[in-house]
């Protein structure tokens, strides 16, 4: 009689992957990402953007 715990079973390992990764699109292949912003619509939004882009020496 052995009073040793089994042992708990492995998780698997992750496969490796030989795909050629520029055959994949990557995040930056697409316009998002880039500090595009959503059409969040109206004259305020627009003056927020406005006035969170404008740059320092315009103040």
């Amino acid at each position: 009689m052995s009073t040793a715990p089994e042992p708990e079973p492995r998780a698997p390992k992750p496969a490796l992957v030989f795909d050629d990764p520029l055959d994949q699109q990557s995040f930056d292949d697409t316009d998002r990402g880039w500090g595009e912003r959503t059409d969040s619509g109206g004259g305020a939004a627009d003056l927020k953007r406005f006035l969170d882009e404008k740059p320092p020496h315009h103040l």
